[in-house]
């Protein structure tokens, strides 16, 4: 489920436990940090991030894993 293009691959992972901007910026700093992550952006009211990655650098468990370290629930 993603756009592929000279832009990267986008996909929409569901994160649980975001509750305020602290968790948002949270969320996006740790993805960011990622090499292969393009963009990253939560939306606390849907609960989810937006990524755009380059597939060959970075994997969708890779950006879980991070989410995960960085205290919240996929």
């Amino acid at each position: 489920m993603g756009l592929f293009g000279p832009k990267g691959e986008t996909i929409v992972i569901n994160v649980k436990g975001m509750t305020c901007n602290h968790c948002k910026v949270s969320v996006e700093n740790a993805l960011k940090k990622l090499n292969g992550v393009l963009k990253a952006v939560v939306d606390l009211d849907k609960g989810n991030v937006t990524v755009t990655y380059d597939p060959a650098k970075v994997s969708v468990d890779d950006m879980k894993k991070a989410i995960i370290d960085t205290g919240y629930e996929v």
